[in-house]
């Protein structure tokens, strides 16, 4: 029996899809709902898994624009099984047989082998990463660790051009090549590449043209006094851990500043439709996240109503969803304001762009230590510069300023966040 292979429907509006790629080839015998291809959208990137086992035959290349429904592929019920496609799990036992003997070259030249206590052996898996210096301390300004990066690439997908890849090059492979200059390696090219633009890439450019030239869009910029925030995480980080299984980050801080700036500042949260104003009253808050295939701002829902550790958890999903290509459209889609971090690739400071229909963005960049003046004295303290963009059809500068500096004053005293951006001794007060 042969069944073929349909491009499903992303979702609602959206008529063509671009092939990104199959994970099999033309003859490959497929499992059951084993995944084969990935489609892109100008939203989301898609998988699609065969209905049956069989032997399958590819009718249109990857990189090729298709219609939702087209026939891309066919399976063949009928072909029989390989032989090895039982022993398919035996390569990943031959596998560590090799591992031990560049850990062992590791150990010799770093540390004497020795009996070592457990605790030590967890201790010391981050230091098995070699990370740049710039790496860590990214790493570091955004509390993590080398064992969260492991955490995260463990998850990722491992595909067969992967394990080729790998097969390929593991016998030459070695740290003296991976630390290698790069310079040293060069050598003089004039050759070209063309690549097709992806249908997400292309939608992304399309919308940042329409932004620039259909909102007054300008920024407004301010400073931020980091050490009242990094004391309290790492008087806490810890405990909170601990009790909540998510690492305390300045993300969950700045998105529950917003959300209290938004309340007392609606404009900032507002959109226009038409000749109308729209005002929420709620924050449903775009964290953008840097992907493979691109920019993606997944939405976290009524971040307003959540907890720190409520925050941290859902960042800490969407964007591992993000960088697998896993997001859903009805994740990306109804957010009322965004926050980018530019400051995890070392951005000092930058102008954000608006992300449509929203009216506003916040832009985060890297903690710099910095002399500030603190009650008439010279104090160096870490810094970071902090960026609002916003439309001025629906925001004025006094607004957008004032939303800001809210913003600011939350952070530099975390209280503020509990009593609606207030001072606490006035919220006590009275006053």
């Amino acid at each position: 029996m042969i069944i073929e292979i349909k491009v499903p429907s992303p979702g609602e509006s959206i008529s063509e899809v671009q092939l990104a790629g199959w994970f099999f080839k033309s003859g490959d015998f497929v499992e059951k709902d084993a995944e084969i291809a990935e489609i892109d959208s100008d939203k989301a990137t898609l998988t699609i898994n065969a209905a049956e086992s069989g032997k399958i035959n590819i009718l249109v290349e990857a990189g090729e624009t298709v219609e939702i429904g087209t026939v891309i592929g066919t399976i063949d019920t009928e072909a029989d099984a390989p032989a090895t496609l039982g022993k398919k799990e035996e390569p990943p036992k031959k596998a560590p047989e090799k591992l031990p003997e560049i850990k062992t070259e590791k150990k010799e030249t770093d540390i004497p082998e020795q009996p070592k206590p457990k605790v030590q052996e967890n201790q010391e898996k981050s230091t098995d990463i070699h990370l740049s210096p710039l790496a860590r301390r990214m790493l570091e300004a955004n509390n993590l660790t080398g064992d969260d990066l492991l955490d995260f690439y463990k998850k990722l997908r491992i595909s067969k051009d992967d394990v080729v890849r790998f097969l390929e090059d593991k016998n030459t492979l070695s740290a003296e090549t991976v630390r290698m200059p790069v310079t040293a390696q060069r050598e003089g090219s004039r050759e070209t590449e063309r690549k097709k633009m992806s249908t997400l890439r292309l939608k992304l450019a399309e919308r940042l043209v329409v932004v620039k030239n259909e909102t007054a869009m300008l920024t407004t910029f301010n400073e931020v006094n980091m050490t009242p925030v990094m004391q309290l995480r790492n008087k806490y980080k810890d405990a909170f851990k601990e009790k909540y299984g998510v690492s305390l980050g300045f993300m969950s801080f700045f998105t529950k500043a917003v959300t209290e700036a938004l309340l007392q500042f609606p404009q900032v949260n507002a959109q226009i439709d038409g000749n109308d104003l729209i005002f929420h009253h709620y924050a449903d808050i775009g964290i953008a996240v840097s992907a493979p295939k691109g920019l993606m701002v997944p939405v976290i829902r009524n971040a307003e109503t959540m907890m720190l550790h409520e925050i941290e958890a859902a960042i800490k999903e969407l964007a591992t969803k993000a960088r697998n290509g896993k997001l859903t459209i009805e994740e990306m889609t109804g957010g009322t304001f965004t926050i980018t971090n530019g400051g995890v690739f070392g951005s000092m400071l930058s102008t954000p762009i608006i992300n449509p229909p929203q009216s506003a963005i916040l832009g985060m960049h890297n903690i710099v230590e910095r002399p500030v003046a603190v009650n008439g004295k010279v104090e160096i303290h870490p810094v970071m510069y902090v960026a609002l963009s916003y439309d001025h059809r629906i925001i004025d500068g006094k607004e957008s300023v004032s939303f800001l500096v809210k913003v600011k004053e939350m952070l530099e005293d975390p209280a503020r966040m509990l009593f609606a951006g207030n001072d606490p001794a006035m919220t006590l007060l009275g006053l």
